[in-house]
């Protein structure tokens, strides 16, 4: 079987199947494109079933000559391995190529999150006599409260606002649902939100079930996001380089210093595996650490 049939087949699997979104298909389709690129840089007629580990192996070392960085390459080959199961899972293959390549050593990055006093500088800082103030201290505030990614604050939609209960239902990652709880701060700001500014707005069609909207009655971009925050941390005299990223980590450190069960975030945050959350027990470690440092008579 040549490589194009196989590849459509793959992403066949990966939007019906595994439910994921356009630009997740897209990144798997970049990954095998980059393999078939290398293959013909070097003139090799092999099928994607004759693929050998020392082929992945040379592709690996191809490609960071290229200058690719170790987290891309782990990224590229990431999509490699999953094409390569899925091949196995059809019986297509009986052995998996990619099993014995060994992966780039990747140094693992904590994000970057901010204290409690931190938190509260920014929040401080938001001038909520204006409308969009107010509507700045709501977006935020749900940010931190409930540790949802840009994508998932913008997409937020009324009908999935369950105030009484104070969850959020939010739609995340592949399209998959999950309810999020939501701090009685951030209720408070959303509902004076609702209640005193938004309903002033002259909303576009096809806008009404968003919560957050611009003052044109449209729902936000992530551009915006990125925009009201970087504004808000050089008004509030933070140093610090921060994102809408960067709400969710604070979010999630927060939690697991304060003992929050790891399984009970892992959910919040809409992992698909616990080892993604793991992280944030490294970043609990520095903290004890830290606590250590700062406080023990014999440190």
């Amino acid at each position: 079987m040549t490589w194009p049939v196989l590849l459509k087949q793959f992403e066949a699997y990966l939007q019906l199947e595994k439910s994921l979104s356009g630009n997740s298909v897209e990144a798997y389709r970049r990954d095998i494109r980059k393999l078939t690129q290398f293959l013909d840089s070097k003139a090799y007629k092999i099928n994607p079933l004759d693929i050998k580990a020392e082929n992945i192996q040379e592709f690996l070392e191809w490609v960071n000559e290229l200058g690719l960085t170790p987290h891309s390459q782990a990224r590229t080959l990431s999509g490699i391995r999953a094409f390569y199961k899925f091949l196995i899972m059809e019986d297509l293959l009986a052995a998996d190529p990619t099993e014995t390549v060994e992966a780039p050593k990747l140094d693992r990055k904590l994000p970057d999150t901010l204290n409690v006093e931190e938190i509260e500088q920014l929040f401080g800082a938001i001038d909520v006599s204006t409308p969009e103030g107010a509507r700045n201290k709501a977006m935020l505030q749900t940010l931190y409260s409930s540790g949802l990614r840009v994508t998932e604050l913008i997409e937020l939609r009324i009908s999935n606002f369950y105030e009484a209960m104070g969850f959020l239902k939010v739609t995340g990652k592949g399209d998959k649902e999950r309810l999020v709880p939501i701090g009685r701060e951030a209720l408070k700001y959303i509902r004076i939100y609702l209640d005193e500014i938004r309903c002033h707005v002259q909303i576009q069609k096809g806008n009404e079930d968003y919560i957050f909207l611009n003052r044109r009655g449209a729902k936000l971009t992530r551009v915006m996001i990125f925009t009201i925050i970087k504004q808000l941390a050089e008004k509030s005299g933070l140093k610090k380089q921060i994102s809408p990223h960067t709400f969710r980590h604070s979010f999630a450190t927060h939690l697991i210093e304060g003992g929050a069960d790891l399984r009970a975030v892992q959910e919040m945050l809409g992992h698909e595996s616990i080892t993604t959350t793991e992280i944030y027990t490294h970043l609990d470690r520095d903290y004890l650490k830290q606590i250590i440092q700062d406080f023990h008579p014999r440190s």
